[in-house]
C-alpha cells in the first residue's frame, strides 16, 4: 500500500477490433459495448463493455477467452494533487484505513477473504488517482467484488484506526527517505511545481502533515470523493459482464451509496498548460552514490504528441541500445543506472533523464548528458533509431497484456482518466505514424526549454 505513480503505458493483444471506440454520454442504466477482437478466425478474444449503474458509478469489464483468472480494481479519481496544504497525505492515509475495517468484517476478516482463495490483494495512491485491486481466480470474483464494495462504502475509520495507522505511514515515510530514488525524484517534482503545489509536494505526505491529520478531516475528505460519479469498478478475465454488473450492484448498494450524487466529477486544471519551474535543488544525504534527476517540462496526457515522444524517450534512454545507455555507461563507464522518462498529468507533464554515479563523475555525467539532449534537440534521431523505438514499444504493448491485471489496469485507466479507451490497433497505428521529422520537432521544443536539476548525495 505504498504511494506511487502508476506506470504509464498502453498493451496491446493480438487480432483485429471490430469496433472503434468512441467517447459517449455516461447515462445511468446504459450498456454499451466499447471494443470486440476477433482471431484470424473470426472469434471472439476480448469483449470490452460498460454500465452505468445508479450515483453514476462505471463497470467496465473485458472478457478474456480461455482465462481462468480475474483482475478487479477500483479505481478512484482522487490523488494528492487534490489535497490543500492542511491535507497534504490524506489521499495515501485514506488508502491505508480502508483496510482497518467494516461493520461487516475486521482487518483480520478482509486479509482472510483473499488469502483463504490465494488472491492477491493491494491498493496505491497516485497523483490524480487511487486504486484498490485483487486477483483471483475466476470462480472467486464475486467475493472480491463483495470485499472491495463493502471497504470502499463501509469502512469505519475509527479513532484509534487512525493513531495505529499513522504510525505505520510515518514508519513508511522514513523508509523512502532511506531511498536515495525517491528522495531525488520527490526533489524534482517539488522544483519543477513548486514545493508547495499539489503536484509539486509528496504523495505520501510530511511527517508534519501527517502528524496532524484528524479523523474527522479524513471523513470529510472520504465522503466528498469517495462517490459513485467519481469511481469506475474495472474487471478483466473469465468474467461474465451482467453477472459482474449485479454483483457491483448488490456489494456497493450498503450504505445507500448508489443514491449519491450522480453531477459529473469537474476536470482538473484550467485548460492551460501548468508552468513549470526551471531551477536547480539540492539535498545532502549520506549516500555512497549522487542521484541526479535532469529535465524539462513535457507534455499533458491528452496531447496526441505524445506517441512521438514515447519513440523519442525509448531511443534516447529506454534501454541497453538507448543513446543515454551506450554513451554513459557502455563507453565511458560513469554510471551503473541510467534512463530517460516521461510522465502525463491532466496538464502539464515532465520528460527527465535519472541517473545514479559516483560523486567524483557527477561533472563528467551531467556534460554527457546535456550533450546527448543538446544534440537531439538539433538533429533529432536516426531513421534506424526511430523503427527501433517502434519496435521496443510494440513489444512493450503486447508483453504488458500477458495477464489480467496488466489488462484491468488498462480499461480502467481509460476509464477514469483518459476518457477514452483506444482500440490496439488504433495505438500501433499512432505509433507507426510517428516520423522522424515528429520526434525532431518535439524533442527540439523539449530539450530547448530551460533545465530542472534535482542531486541528492553526499557533501
Amino acid at each position: 500500500m505504498a504511494p506511487r505513480t502508476e506506470p504509464t503505458g498502453q498493451q496491446a493483444t493480438a487480432g483485429r477490433s471490430a469496433r472503434s471506440p468512441q467517447k459517449s454520454p455516461r447515462r445511468t442504466g446504459s450498456t454499451k459495448t466499447l471494443q470486440t477482437v476477433r482471431d484470424a478466425d473470426g472469434q471472439v478474444t476480448s469483449l470490452v463493455r460498460r454500465t452505468v449503474l445508479p450515483g453514476g458509478l462505471r463497470v467496465i469489464s473485458e472478457h478474456l477467452a480461455g482465462a481462468r483468472s480475474a483482475a478487479i480494481g477500483v479505481w478512484v479519481g482522487v490523488g494528492s494533487r487534490d489535497e490543500s496544504a492542511t491535507l497534504h497525505g490524506c489521499s495515501h492515509f485514506l488508502e491505508h484505513l480502508l483496510f482497518k475495517g467494516t461493520a461487516e468484517r475486521s482487518a483480520l476478516d478482509i486479509s482472510i477473504a483473499l488469502d483463504a482463495v490465494g488472491g492477491e490483494f493491494n491498493a496505491f495512491t497516485a497523483k490524480e488517482y487511487t486504486v484498490f485491486h485483487a486477483r483471483v481466480l475466476d470462480e472467486d470474483l464475486p467475493l472480491a467484488v463483495d470485499v472491495l464494495g463493502d471497504m470502499i462504502t463501509s469502512s469505519e475509520i475509527t479513532d484509534e484506526d487512525v493513531e495505529a495507522e499513522r504510525d505505520v505511514i510515518l514508519d513508511e515515510l522514513a523508509m523512502h527517505d532511506d531511498d536515495p530514488d525517491d528522495v531525488v525524484h520527490n526533489l524534482f517534482a517539488a522544483q519543477a511545481w513548486g514545493a508547495t503545489s499539489p503536484l509539486g509536494r509528496d504523495i505520501g505526505g510530511t511527517v508534519d502533515s501527517i502528524g496532524a491529520l484528524t479523523r474527522q478531516q479524513i471523513l470529510r475528505f472520504y465522503r466528498k470523493h469517495y462517490r459513485p460519479a467519481n469511481m469506475v469498478v474495472a474487471v478483466a478475465g473469465n468474467v461474465d459482464h451482467a453477472a459482474l454488473v449485479r454483483q457491483v450492484k448488490r456489494s456497493f448498494a450498503r450504505r445507500d451509496f448508489l443514491s449519491g450524487d450522480e453531477a459529473p466529477v469537474a476536470p482538473r486544471g484550467s485548460g492551460k498548460a501548468l508552468r513549470v519551474h526551471p531551477g536547480t535543488v539540492e539535498a545532502t544525504r549520506p549516500f555512497e552514490q549522487v542521484n541526479v534527476v535532469l529535465g524539462m517540462k513535457g507534455l499533458p496526457r491528452n496531447d496526441d504528441r505524445r506517441f512521438a515522444l514515447g519513440v523519442l524517450n525509448t531511443a534516447l534512454g529506454g534501454g541497453t541500445s538507448s543513446r543515454l545507455f551506450q554513451e554513459v555507461r557502455e563507453r565511458r563507464g560513469l554510471a551503473y543506472s541510467v534512463f530517460s522518462f516521461a510522465s502525463h498529468h491532466a496538464d502539464s507533464g515532465l520528460v527527465g533523464v535519472s541517473v545514479g554515479c559516483l560523486p567524483s563523475k557527477l561533472d563528467d555525467v551531467l556534460s554527457v548528458v546535456r550533450a546527448e539532449l543538446a544534440k537531439v534537440a538539433e538533429e533529432g534521431i536516426s531513421a534506424e533509431e526511430l523503427s527501433r523505438g517502434k519496435g521496443q514499444l510494440r513489444g512493450g504493448l503486447v508483453l504488458g497484456l500477458e495477464d489480467s491485471g496488466s489488462r484491468m489496469s488498462r480499461i480502467g485507466k481509460a476509464e477514469l482518466v483518459y476518457d477514452e479507451l483506444l482500440s490496439i490497433d488504433e495505438v500501433m497505428a499512432r505509433i507507426d505514424a510517428v516520423t522522424v521529422e515528429d520526434v525532431r520537432a518535439i524533442a527540439a521544443e523539449i530539450f530547448g526549454q530551460r533545465e530542472i536539476l534535482a542531486v541528492v548525495g553526499p557533501a
